[in-house]
């Protein structure tokens, strides 16, 4: 029965990393598709900067097959945006 019991096991594991594998290779396909500037204030973007690679976000849209890219000050502005209407709405539901 043990047998039974790791052969189920290693091929529910197999499934798995099978799923992400084909994960991993989708966003390595969106990758290629990332732009060479930021999508809101359109500052170049080098690929072969680490800090920019590092320090620069990337939003990816899988069922348009787009990736966004973002310098770190647009980035900051829109999670702030984002809390402001976050407390705004709370606020709003309060009353």
């Amino acid at each position: 029965m043990g047998s039974l019991e790791r052969k189920l096991s290693r091929k529910k594991g197999n499934k798995g990393k099978k799923d992400a594998e084909k994960e991993m290779a989708t966003k390595v396909a969106l990758f290629d598709k990332l732009p060479d500037h930021c999508l809101t204030c359109e500052k170049s973007f080098n690929r072969m900067d680490k800090e920019q690679v590092q320090s620069w976000s990337v939003v990816v849209r899988e069922q348009e097959e787009r990736a966004n890219l973002y310098c770190p000050d647009c980035w900051q502005k829109a999670i702030g945006i984002v809390k402001d209407f976050k407390q705004y709405l709370e606020k709003k539901n309060k009353s």
